[in-house]
């Protein structure tokens, strides 16, 4: 099991980890989710669910500590010391 949660953006913002080990869980719905060695595992507003490495990486970039985060008005940057909260 993965050690710790990153966060990734694409339009949105996620928590994810990758996988050092397949894994596999049921969520609230009774659906079965299920993932190999490498994929994330990723965690948002609609809940957990399990993305393939291939998909997930061409889709998100890891947010450093250092990267600044583009607020909801598209003309203004939040610098993280302006967040609070991660809607996640």
């Amino acid at each position: 099991m993965p050690q710790e949660w990153k966060i990734y953006r694409t339009r949105f913002v996620i928590r994810a980890m990758q996988l050092t080990e397949p894994f596999r869980f049921t969520d609230s719905h009774g659906h079965e989710h299920h993932g190999r060695t490498g994929d994330y595992l990723v965690k948002s507003s609609d809940g957990l669910r399990i993305s393939r490495r291939d998909i997930f990486e061409d889709v998100y970039v890891v947010l450093e500590a250092e990267t600044r985060v583009p607020s909801r008005s598209p003309g203004r940057v939040q610098p993280l010391s302006e967040r609070v909260n991660l809607p996640v």
